[in-house]
């Protein structure tokens, strides 16, 4: 294996909070860093955030302008970039991108091509699951073209059954199939959605587990063999199969079944020698109490922000000095101290802020953000790209505005927390959940700990809202 170069210049081939908050880490290191924007972004603040900013895309769309490959690395060329990082979403998963920065001498900051088709893909990715012994739910392939084989593998499963899209993540594509009645119009549905979001039309169906938890666990490998876990993250609380709030710890694992879980998930990276950042995602049963992989995430996630608080491991810096070479166990080199060392201090959350109206069917609002307050304090972290007065929220992109992570001693302290910091914000000109973020976290069901993934869906009362 080649030496990894030290990376000087750092291009992110994302927007908005997520290339914000790359930005950062990479400025910290003391690496210049090169922003790109689609013309609809022309305004939007990640593109001053960086040292130089390039438009792409000039004649695409503003989602496909973010997926030009050709684009963006002739942006990295002409700026002299040494590395790229993918954010989320977009790009991110797309082993030809990965491929691409590679041949033209681009460090790519996040496993390498072969890994992410192996684990990028989630009908391979269980396949790998499997062989390294980790439980998994029943499932199909790839669905192929012919109606009537769809059927015979459908009922082959068992219905009820859960269609998910193969490549990319974020509930995209995803249907809950009660029925034969069913099964055609959603996969039809769901490979139209996965191919907008993702570029393929790749799905598969998967036993669905009625009364789950979803559990993720974090995970960083180096160049050299050496991979770690951070611990997991409770992802339960989700809409329509879109994560809204998420947790670090996960309150209702016990010490062996999280040491289970953790060790099941480094098994698995370890054996296809995984690289930098990543997330393995199991769902527990909450009937029967059995835990099954169903993917990998080969990147950054939304929510790695509570890890970062409560391990006190900058999770963005570790993939740059990884990339550039550091050795996971190496504190000085990497930021990551050795497995035995990563400890769990307190607790924290973090809430999905977004331009959501609830009481319209949580329909995108759009328009300029007239009068902005956000929230402070100990303990409160707030990681944004369109949150400030005069901001202009289009149609688009994802609805998200902001994040919003509480840390605290406890678990009740850092739900009181984020209650306190939630009632701070003041956001004036178009719709947000604030509300309804307000009535999950004040829920006797959230604050027991008892909710399933099913616990928005079939609470109704946490749409009857106050006027704030």
């Amino acid at each position: 294996m080649n030496q990894p170069k030290p990376i000087q210049k750092l291009l992110v081939a994302n927007r908005s909070e997520i290339a914000i908050r790359v930005f950062r880490a990479a400025t910290e290191l003391q690496i210049k860093t090169v922003g790109v924007y689609a013309k609809q972004d022309k305004f939007s603040l990640h593109r001053f955030k960086a040292d130089e900013s390039y438009q792409i895309g000039a004649n695409l769309g503003p989602i496909q302008a973010y997926r030009a490959i050709d684009e963006i690395l002739k942006v990295a060329r002409s700026t002299n970039t040494d590395a790229i990082h993918p954010g989320y979403g977009f790009l991110s998963e797309n082993p030809e991108f990965a491929e691409a920065c590679l041949d033209a001498d681009i460090q790519f900051i996040g496993p390498s091509p072969a890994i992410m088709r192996k684990l990028g893909n989630k009908v391979s990715a269980r396949h790998e699951a499997e062989i390294a012994d980790v439980q998994v739910l029943p499932a199909t392939g790839p669905l192929p073209e012919d109606e009537e084989q769809i059927r015979e593998l459908a009922d082959h499963v068992g219905y009820p059954l859960m269609l998910k899209a193969s490549w990319g993540g974020g509930g995209r594509g995803m249907r809950v199939i009660d029925s034969p009645d069913d099964l055609l119009e959603s996969v039809n549905l769901g490979r139209r959605e996965t191919l907008s979001a993702f570029g393929s039309s790749e799905v598969y169906l998967e036993k669905l587990i009625r009364r789950a938890r979803h559990v993720e666990v974090q995970l960083l490998g180096d160049l050299y063999g050496n991979i770690v876990h951070l611990f997991e993250r409770d992802c339960s609380i989700q809409r329509r199969n879109q994560k809204i709030i998420e947790r670090a710890p996960a309150l209702f694992l016990s010490d062996e079944q999280r040491q289970t879980l953790c060790n099941s998930a480094v098994r698995l990276v370890k054996s296809v020698v995984y690289i930098n950042a990543g997330t393995a995602e199991f769902l527990f049963d909450d009937d029967t109490g059995e835990c099954y992989f169903i993917e990998v995430n080969p990147r950054i996630q939304v929510e790695h922000t509570v890890t970062e608080e409560i391990t006190g491991i900058d999770i963005v810096k570790a993939q740059i000095r990884i990339a550039g070479g550091a050795v996971v166990g190496d504190v000085e080199d990497s930021g990551v101290p050795l497995q035995d060392q990563i400890t769990r201090n307190g607790y924290a959350l973090q809430c999905r802020v977004t331009t959501e109206n609830p009481e319209e069917n949580f329909i995108p609002d759009y328009g300029r953000i007239s009068a902005y307050r956000g929230a402070a304090g100990f303990g409160i972290r707030l990681d944004g790209g369109t949150a400030y007065s005069g901001a202009v929220i289009t149609r688009y992109y994802d609805s998200l505005l902001e994040k919003v992570t509480a840390w605290a001693p406890t678990a009740d302290e850092a739900v009181q927390r984020m209650i306190r910091a939630l009632k701070e914000f003041r956001i004036r000109g178009l719709a947000t959940n604030l509300v309804f973020l307000e009535n999950l976290l004040g829920h006797p069901t959230f604050l027991d700990g008892t909710y399933t993934t099913r616990f928005i869906d079939d609470t109704s009362e946490l749409l009857n809202f106050s006027k704030r």
